[in-house]
């Protein structure tokens, strides 16, 4: 049976296979993308159903079209960036093939080139592109055991308020996910235990720009590699609502009943660090050191943008800040549900090359693997701090598709520069 061939094989159609797609398309390089379910497919089927983007429409998107949106300021609806990358691939013909997925990825013996097991067959590729990303799969640490009789899911299976028991909900995590979650469990008029820890709070708009307008000109989207010991840091922002500033103080101010990092459970009980107050005034200081950066690049360039000095304004520290709880019986909280907003891990095993490190982290450089031919892209801080977001991950592509190309030459020499000797 013959077996098709291609010359670089991408696996995954969301914005980052089809990113890759796009710049290997413009450098003439045959390629095939895979993907086991629809485009875009996660944010479809594994997000809330009120979720919006985090970053306004004129800001999040590639360079090559716009959402079709009244308003380019505005948060487009999960099933709207779903929708605008189906345009996208449309718009450039993606060799997409949906509904394939790939089990396994090998380097062939004595001769250049990986095959690839799909569940419609094999493929041989001369190189393979992993645009799964780093959010594979959804992370609950193993403290609350099936017989405590409390519903749990991840946040990536929490739909609505209407889905979960009724009764009071903790909700483990406090950066987008989480945060945004919580609020709108309190909003629905649940009562909502929320576990913060550390993370960076910046302000959603400020002096009549955006943040991410902020972190672009301050060239914060540019930095290389996360300050040491912020590794672990979440950010906690969120364009739900049109788009407002992550406030713990005020959330709690309406009701929210805030905790540290959650640490344990035992006998019913979960336990939480005493870390809630530092937390929250990191976040503050985050949240702050931005304005400041803000106020100086607008002196120092003498912009005309209005001052906002009640950003400033930092409310008082809750009950549960200054008493914090370290213990939480679940059952006399009237906790039913928790949700674990507690993030991803990778998950490579198809992938089955010499790319990896003892940990099983992918060993590359800006995406380029250790493995001859093996490419990553979509991971965080692969190249920069903005590599996860929709622009960042188009920008890698690029780099990934000239670091293609050139290895397409080098493998060419010999064939073509001595064809006529």
């Amino acid at each position: 049976m013959t077996v098709e061939k291609t010359d670089t094989l991408v696996v995954g159609a969301g914005q980052a296979g089809l990113a890759m797609s796009e710049h290997l398309s413009k450098a003439g390089i045959p390629h095939l993308v895979l993907e086991r379910h629809r485009i875009a497919e996660r944010w479809r089927s594994e997000r809330w159903d009120s979720l919006v983007a985090n970053g306004p429409a004129w800001h999040d998107r590639f360079p090559g079209l716009a959402f079709e949106v009244t308003d380019p300021d505005a948060f487009p609806h999960k099933e709207q960036v779903a929708d605008y990358f189906v345009a996208y691939a449309e718009k450039f013909a993606a060799p997409v093939r949906c509904g394939v997925e790939v089990t396994s990825v090998r380097k062939i013996n004595g001769r250049p080139g990986f095959r690839v097991e799909t569940s419609q067959g094999a493929i041989e590729a001369m190189r393979v592109v992993a645009a799964t990303g780093a959010f594979q799969r959804p992370v609950i640490p193993p403290l609350v055991p099936a017989s405590a009789g409390i519903v749990q899911m991840h946040s990536t299976a929490y739909r609505n308020p209407g889905q979960l028991p009724d009764g009071a909900v903790l909700v483990v995590g406090s950066g987008s996910s989480g945060a945004q979650i919580a609020e709108e469990l309190l909003g629905a008029g649940r009562t909502v235990y929320l576990s913060v820890g550390p993370h960076d709070r910046p302000p959603r708009r400020y002096r009549g720009r955006d943040f991410v307008w902020w972190l672009g000109v301050l060239g914060k989207w540019d930095a290389a590699a996360p300050a040491a010991g912020m590794e672990h840091v979440t950010i906690a922002v969120s364009g739900a609502h049109g788009g407002k500033t992550v406030d713990f103080r005020q959330m709690a101010a309406r009701g929210m009943i805030l905790m540290g990092r959650t640490e344990g459970f035992t006998g019913g009980v979960m336990r939480f660090a005493p870390d809630l107050a530092r937390n929250i005034t990191n976040g503050d200081a985050n949240y702050l050191s931005v304005l400041d950066e803000a106020d100086a690049f607008v002196t120092r360039n003498g912009l005309d943008l209005p001052e906002e000095p009640e950003a400033r304004i930092i409310g008082p520290a809750p009950p549960c800040m200054t008493a914090p709880i370290l213990e939480l019986d679940l059952a006399k909280a009237g906790v039913a549900s928790i949700i674990w907003a507690t993030g991803f891990a990778a998950d490579y095993s198809w992938l089955q090359v010499a790319a990896f490190d003892e940990r099983g982290k992918p060993k590359h450089q800006r995406g380029v693997s250790s493995e001859p031919g093996i490419y990553f892209l979509g991971l965080p801080w692969q190249s920069r701090r903005g590599s996860t977001f929709i622009w960042g991950v188009w920008h890698d592509a690029k780099y990934l598709a000239d670091q293609i190309a050139i290895q397409r030459g080098y493998m060419r020499y010999g064939r073509e520069t001595h064809a006529g000797s």
